[in-house]
Parts: C-alpha cells; structure tokens; sequence
C-alpha cells in the first residue's frame, strides 16, 4: 500500500497537468518576401505550405489581415512552375499561386533566371511579375521592411504517423 501512495505521489505533478495554452499575440500586419530558390521544382507545392502557413492564421479573427503585404520571389529550378507551357505537369502548384495572387500576393520572377532558362514574358502565367534581379529584389523589399523568410523544404524521410 506504501509503494502505490508513494508512487501516486510521484505521478501526481504529471497526472495534474493541464494542456497547451492558446496564444493570440498582438501581430502587425506582415510584411514579408519569400525567397523561393529550390534545388527541384517539385518542391514548389512543399514550399507553398510556408507562404500558407502566414496567411491562413492571419486571415482568420482576430487578426483579418489583407495578404497584400507579401510578396514572393521565385528564381531557383521552381521558375519553370510558373511556365505557361508546364502548367498540366504542376496544375495544382498554379492554381495555389493564381489563388494566392488572387488574394493580393504578388509573386515575382527572377528575369535574370528567366534568361538562363530561356523564357520570355509571354512565356510566364499572368500572375507573375519579372523583376530585373531577384537578389535586388530581395534586398529592395528588406530595405522597405519586409521580413526575408526562406522557405527550406527538405527530402521527407518519415510520414507523421510513422513519427508521432
């Protein structure tokens, strides 16, 4: 009886826990530029999850924020995405940036990338914009006050069921 009460005694500190607390912290409206540069266009879609993961918790109350302070700037492999000509082979990639872009992101294209790819404007979706340098760009938008979030989308070793 002495080894279950002591026992009991023990556990209570981890039996008597709550659970995780809520937070709402007071954020200001984003500024921010995502710096888009993958090592494989198939990525893109991974690499859509960061752009989701600041509007969606933003756009809800009680924050309400209007995406149109974020701006994403594309000039790694993921460029051939945004190519008119490959728009079946990365439908569902596009269509989440034309929704994006609907919203009021801006997405940017790296001309200079374009160039090493051998496009053209008229080569681009609609929803793009060539800018003359993504590392200007970059730069430009730090300078206005923008936050540099570099999305990092890594070779998935485990499924979260293996892990959990």
């Amino acid at each position: 009886m002495t080894r279950i009460l002591i026992l009991l005694l023990l556990l209570w500190p981890v039996l008597a826990r709550g659970e995780a607390q809520l937070l709402r912290p007071p954020y200001a409206p984003p500024k921010v530029v995502l710096d888009i540069y993958l090592d494989d266009p198939a990525k893109m879609g991974a690499a859509l999850y960061w752009l989701r993961a600041i509007i969606l918790p933003l756009s809800e109350p009680p924050y309400e924020y209007d995406p149109t302070t974020i701006k994403v700037v594309i000039h790694g492999t993921e460029l051939v995405t945004v190519a008119k000509k490959n728009e079946p082979k990365y439908k569902e990639a596009v269509e989440r940036m034309r929704y994006y872009a609907d919203l009021g992101v801006e997405f940017k294209v790296c001309q200079l990338a374009m160039q090493d790819y051998g496009y053209s404007l008229g080569d681009m979706q609609d929803f793009v914009q060539a800018v003359p340098s993504a590392m200007v760009d970059l730069a430009h938008w730090q300078n206005q006050g923008y936050a540099l979030i570099t999305p990092q989308v890594l070779d998935k070793k485990f499924g979260i069921e293996q892990i959990r």
